[in-house]
Formats: structure tokens, C-alpha cells, sequence
């Protein structure tokens, strides 16, 4: 049977990046593992040729190989012919092999220990906010789904009743130790896949995994003024580590929301406020909506469209720190549509004295208009 093309097997195009193809593996990866499908021959095939595509597509070298020759196309460093055949077998990835190989030089497994103990794959959640609650800040109510100790077997993956069995393979160790060439590597036990104990009588409620899906309420602290692309980070709320390490970490993802009103640059918030002809031409205060209540702007007379003001301190909370940002306000004068025949006939009275009035832009462009014309 022909072997499937690596970039499919990874469901990633053949530009995708280092990191793309990192993600995709770890998905996969996840999803696939025999400890999540117990007895699952096909899910366990799949998790092979997940690995077997990784080792290649993970390093650089071997990936140009591969893009070149395909699957018959020469390891680099391998001393000849031979393709791709055999990468994966047994392994859980190319973290694992590096991990082991430094394991060989050190005494022990580098970053995972003597068990194949590693830390918890780390979690991440949108966390939607509307702009006043990004501005207050305080406690916020989530739920998530995570892996928890499965209550059953207490984790031992074990019908009640009955106990696991040491790995036969490495002797409860949870690695195999493999020579190549120079060098004697340790890898994770394909047999256990690193637990160091094998179990005859699975668990019906975890069916052996040892560990169940739940749902997990939490009280989180939202930092007031926080702003989109905000990450959030709860120690050790993520998946449960390996042989004994320590759990990952949940990330946070703040969405805040648009506003009807405010328009957030940083710390600062941004206003269109209308404002009628009179009071723009004669000035006076006007009523300024703004997060924590309403404000008052006094308005000079004269005052045009497009002109600017500043209300210090009512913008929002500056993230870790004790200052706010400023409400930023920009006005625009309406000029109403529709008149009665009295306001026309004072406002025609009032053009009649428009001879005696500061129009500074109209007479700019009269004289813009006069030197334009004399050329």
C-alpha cells in the first residue's frame, strides 16, 4: 500500500511553517494517542504515521529531502539510499529523541525525567468582554473543559479491584534503551508509552487512560483596562503533566467588544459629539457621556466642526498602573435641515449682517480665490 503523503498526513500545506507544522502534530497527536484510545488498533496506526510524518517534516534537512525525492529520497546523514521507511516506530516524537539523547549524556531524561515526567500541554480560551467590563476590571466567572484524575481508578487506569502491572518491556522504567552507531539512546517504552506499568483490566470510566474529560468552573481577576490581545495567563490550571510533572498553564485571550459610543486608542477613548448651530456659535457647557457617568464640557463660542477637546483623567484604566487615559472629544456642528419661516427670516436678517462678522475661513478663501484669478 502506497504510503500517504506527509503534508497530508499533518493536514498542512507544503509552505506551512515550523510552527504550523509543530501545532498540527501536537493536535493530532493529542487526539490520536493510544492512552486516549485504549484498544483502538486503527487510532494507534494513525498515531505511528502522525510520528512517522513529524520526524521528517520537523527537521529541515529532512523535510528538503523529502520535498526533492519524496519518500524514497535519501536521509541526510544516513549514509545512502534507503527513503523515509521506519521513521516514527515507537517514538512520541522528535522531543522525545532529543530529550533522550540528552538524557544519555546527563544521567538522566533532560526536562522529562526518570518516567517520562513532563509538564501539561497549556490550554487557551476567549474571554469576551464588553468595554465597561474591560474598563472595571474584577472577578469574571468561566468555565472550561480540561483532563482531571479519573475518580474512579484514581488514576491508575485499573478496574477497581485490580492493580497494573509492571511493563515487561522496560521494567517499569517507561524508556527502552536503543543503540545507534556511537551512541545509546533512551527512548519512551512503545509498549506502556512511558508509564512503566501495563494494565490487563482497563477502567470503565476512563477506559484506562487514567484521566477523564471534565468541565472546570473558575473565579478569574480581569485586570482593569485590559485590551484586545490581552493574554491572561492561570498557572497550572492547563492538562494534567506526565509522570508526575507538574500541570500546564490556561491562557486568557481578551475580545473586547466595540462600543456604540467610544472608540479605545490605548488608554484614551474617542467621541463624536453633535452639536447644534447656536450653541456652537454662542458656546456654553453640554452634558458629555462618558464609562463612569456623564461629564461637562464648556464649549467657547465659535466653536467649529472637527475642533477637539480633551476631558482628563475619564478615559480608561492605564493595566497596572494607577492612571487613566483621557476622553477625546471630537466635534461636529449640525446645521438643521428643516426651518419654520420665522427662523428663516432671522436668520436672512442675520446674513444681512454678515459683513460685520469674523468669518475667517470665508474670507481665506475669497482671497485664495483673488490670487488665483490674478495669475
Amino acid at each position: 500500500m502506497a504510503k500517504r503523503d506527509y503534508y497530508d498526513v499533518l493536514g498542512v500545506s507544503r509552505g506551512a511553517s515550523e510552527d504550523d507544522i509543530k501545532r498540527a502534530y501536537r493536535n493530532l497527536a493529542k487526539k490520536h494517542h493510544p492512552d486516549v484510545n485504549p484498544g483502538d488498533k486503527g487510532a494507534e496506526e494513525k498515531f505511528k504515521e502522525i510520528n512517522e510524518a513529524y520526524e521528517v517534516l520537523g527537521d529541515a534537512s529532512k523535510r528538503k529531502a523529502f520535498d526533492t525525492f519524496g519518500h524514497q529520497g535519501p536521509v541526510p546523514g544516513g549514509g545512502g539510499a534507503g527513503g523515509f521507511e521506519g521513521f516514527g516506530e515507537g517514538f512520541s516524537g522528535v522531543d522525545d529523541m532529543f530529550g533522550d539523547l540528552l538524557g544519555s549524556f546527563f544521567g538522566g531524561r533532560a526536562a522529562r525525567g526518570r518516567h517520562g515526567a513532563s509538564a501539561g500541554e497549556d490550554l487557551a480560551m476567549e474571554l469576551e468582554l464588553s468595554l465597561e467590563e474591560a474598563s472595571s476590571g474584577g472577578e469574571r466567572k468561566i468555565s472550561f473543559e480540561r483532563m482531571e484524575t479519573c475518580g474512579t481508578c484514581r488514576g491508575s487506569g485499573a478496574k477497581p479491584g485490580t492493580t497494573p502491572k509492571t511493563c515487561t518491556q522496560c521494567e517499569g522504567r517507561g524508556q527502552v534503551h536503543v543503540s545507534h552507531g556511537f551512541f545509546a539512546i533512551s527512548r519512551t517504552c512503545p509498549k506502556c508509552r512511558g508509564r512503566g506499568m501495563m494494565v490487563d483490566s482497563p477502567c470503565q470510566s476512563c477506559r484506562g487512560a487514567g484521566q477523564v474529560r471534565v468541565t472546570r468552573p473558575l473565579t478569574v481577576n480581569v485586570p482593569a483596562g485590559v485590551d484586545n490581545g490581552t493574554r491572561v495567563r492561570l498557572p497550572g490550571e492547563g492538562e494534567p503533566g506526565t509522570g508526575g510533572g507538574p500541570r500546564g498553564d490556561l491562557y486568557l485571550n481578551i475580545n473586547v467588544h466595540r462600543h456604540e459610543l467610544f472608540e479605545r486608542d490605548g488608554p484614551d477613548l474617542g467621541l463624536e459629539l453633535p452639536v447644534p448651530f447656536p450653541l456652537a456659535t454662542t458656546g456654553g457647557e453640554v452634558d458629555v457621556p462618558s464609562l463612569d457617568g456623564t461629564a461637562r464640557l464648556k464649549l467657547p463660542p465659535g466653536t467649529q466642526s472637527g475642533q477637539v477637546f480633551r476631558i482628563r483623567g475619564r478615559g480608561m484604566p492605564a493595566i497596572n498602573s494607577r492612571g487613566r487615559g483621557d476622553l477625546v472629544v471630537h466635534v461636529f456642528v449640525e446645521i438643521p435641515r428643516r426651518l419654520t419661516s420665522s427662523q428663516r427670516d432671522h436668520l436672512k436678517e442675520f446674513e444681512r449682517a454678515g459683513e460685520s462678522l469674523d468669518y475667517e475661513a470665508v474670507t481665506k478663501f475669497a482671497e485664495k480665490v483673488k490670487r488665483v484669478k490674478g495669475h
